[in-house]
């Protein structure tokens, strides 16, 4: 099974990547955590991106706040599919990253998720690797159906209490 790369800006966006990271780890799929930064360490950033596929990594996950150009950099970098996580910040809320990271040039996609979402980032690119993974297809649909009747407890719960 291909590897996820987990990159972050700063360290401080660690509290968002161990989201990621739990998840990853709740369906069993590799990866490694990185940090590089667009601005300050742009070589770096563009070596592992340009490495990325020949190293066993299947999709990479960018984490940064602010400014947030660190997903269209390592996007630009290589063709594996990339995912954009914007971090909130103190500043304005993540509403920076989220359009920095948002708006990239036609021909250089990134797939850009929530607002520190992290758990849905990781789960794209887990539903990436499961169009060739036939069991972690599998664990994707048995986490989903689990999910489905948490709700349809809560319904009935709801439902008995409010519904006589």
């Amino acid at each position: 099974m291909r590897k996820i790369g987990l990159v972050m800006g700063s360290d401080s966006d660690l509290p968002v990547v161990e989201r990621a990271i739990d998840t990853l780890k709740e369906y069993g799929v590799p990866f490694e955590v990185h940090v590089y930064s667009a601005h300050r360490t742009p070589v770096p950033a563009a070596d592992f991106a340009r490495n990325a596929r020949e190293a066993g990594f299947g999709a990479i996950i960018a984490f940064a706040g602010k400014a947030a150009h660190l997903a269209g950099a390592i996007a630009a970098n290589t063709t594996l599919p990339v995912v954009g996580v914007p971090v909130k910040s103190s500043n304005l809320d993540g509403i920076d990253a989220l359009l920095s990271t948002v708006q990239m040039p036609s021909g250089i996609p990134v797939a850009t998720v929530a607002i520190d979402g992290a758990v849905n980032a990781a789960l794209l690119c887990i539903q990436m690797l499961a169009i060739e993974d036939k069991e972690l297809a599998e664990r994707l649909i048995a986490k989903r159906k689990e999910a489905e009747e948490t709700v349809l407890a809560k319904n009935r719960k709801i439902e008995e209490q409010f519904n006589k």
